[in-house]
C-alpha cells in the first residue's frame, strides 16, 4: 500500500494554498466587478449569475448545486485526487463568493457607466484565478471539469475548450435582459478570461533546450541530474574547425530552471559553450503527457 512521503504532503499542501489564492482572485473578480454591473460569462458561474439576475436566488447556491451533480461524473473520469481538489475548490469558492458579495455589496468600485472597464478588470481577475488553480492541479468545477477531461486526452488548451463550452450560456443571457449589449459584454469577458488563462498556464509550462559543450561534461551532467532532477543526454560530436572529438550535453528543462543551470555550468566550467533555445512543447516523463491518439 502506497504511503505518501513528506515531500508529497508538502506539495499537496502548497497546491491547496495556491488554489485558495486563485479562488480568491476569481471570487473577487465576480463579486467586485461582474455582479454589480450585471455582467455574465460562461461556465457554471455564468449560469448561476443568470439565475441570480432573473430570480435573485444567491449565485453561490446555484453554483454549488450544479457542481455537486458534475462532481459525480468527475470522480469516475478524472480519479479521486482530481476530485478531492475540485471538491475543495467548489466548497471554498461557494464560501468566497458569498463572503466577497457581503463585503462588496452593490458598490460599483469603478463608478457608474463603466461596464466595459468592469468586465475587463473582472475578467482579468477571473482568468488569473483560474490559471493559478489549473497549474496547481485544481479546478473550479463546471465547464472547467469538461475542459480538464478533454485536455487529459487531447492537446486542446483549457481556454479554447472553455470558450467552446460557454458560447450558448452567454447567448442565453439575452432572454433575461433583452439587451444585446449584455451579450457582447459577456463575450468580451469570456475572451479576456480565456486569453489570461492560457497566458498563465503557458508561462508556467514554458520549456527550454540546452546544448552544452564542455570538457567537464561529466561533472556538469551529474550536477544537473542531482540539482535540477532533469535528464541529460550525451552526444558525440566533432568540432569541424579543430577536428577534435567533443561531447555535447542535451538538456530539456523548465524555463524557470534556466538560471540555475547557467549558474552550475559556470561554477564548473566558466569557459563552457552553451546554446539555449525555447521549445514549443515537451512531452514525456517530467513534462506534459502525450495526448494525441
Amino acid at each position: 500500500m502506497y504511503k505518501p512521503t513528506k515531500s508529497d504532503i508538502l506539495r499537496e499542501f502548497k497546491d491547496l494554498i495556491f488554489i485558495t489564492f486563485g479562488l480568491c482572485c476569481y471570487a473577487m473578480g465576480w463579486a467586485a466587478f461582474l455582479l454589480p454591473y450585471q455582467i455574465t460569462t460562461g461556465g457554471v458561474t455564468g449560469i448561476s449569475a443568470i439565475v441570480f439576475y432573473a430570480t435573485g436566488f444567491p449565485l453561490q447556491y446555484t453554483y454549488f448545486i450544479i457542481n455537486a451533480i458534475l462532481m459525480a461524473f468527475a470522480m469516475k473520469i478524472m480519479g479521486a485526487k482530481f476530485t478531492i481538489k475540485t471538491g475543495f475548490a467548489i466548497f471554498m469558492l461557494t464560501f468566497l463568493l458569498g463572503f466577497f458579495q457581503q463585503v462588496v455589496g452593490d458598490t460599483k468600485i469603478i463608478g457608474e457607466g463603466q461596464e466595459f472597464m468592469a468586465c475587463i478588470v473582472g475578467a482579468a481577475l477571473c482568468g488569473l484565478g483560474l490559471g493559478i488553480v489549473f497549474i496547481n492541479n485544481g479546478s473550479t468545477g463546471g465547464t472547467d471539469i469538461i475542459a480538464a477531461v478533454v485536455n487529459k486526452y487531447r492537446d486542446v488548451t483549457f481556454g479554447r475548450m472553455i470558450l467552446y463550452c460557454d458560447i450558448i450560456i452567454i447567448s442565453s443571457c439575452y432572454f433575461v435582459f433583452e439587451d444585446w449589449k449584455r451579450v457582447v459584454f459577456g463575450f468580451v469577458t469570456l475572451i479576456v478570461i480565456s486569453y489570461i488563462l492560457d497566458m498563465v498556464i503557458n508561462s508556467a509550462r514554458q520549456s527550454v533546450q540546452f546544448l552544452i559543450f564542455s570538457k567537464d561534461y561529466q561533472k556538469i551532467a551529474d550536477r544537473i541530474i542531482s540539482e535540477t532532477h532533469r535528464g541529460v543526454t550525451v552526444l558525440d560530436g566533432t568540432g569541424w574547425y579543430s577536428k577534435n572529438d567533443v561531447k555535447v550535453l542535451v538538456v530539456l528543462a523548465k524555463k524557470s530552471q534556466s538560471v540555475g543551470i547557467f549558474r552550475l555550468v559556470k561554477d564548473i566550467d566558466p569557459n563552457a559553450f552553451i546554446s539555449q533555445s525555447s521549445v514549443i512543447g515537451v512531452y514525456g516523463e517530467g513534462f506534459d503527457r502525450i495526448k494525441v491518439k
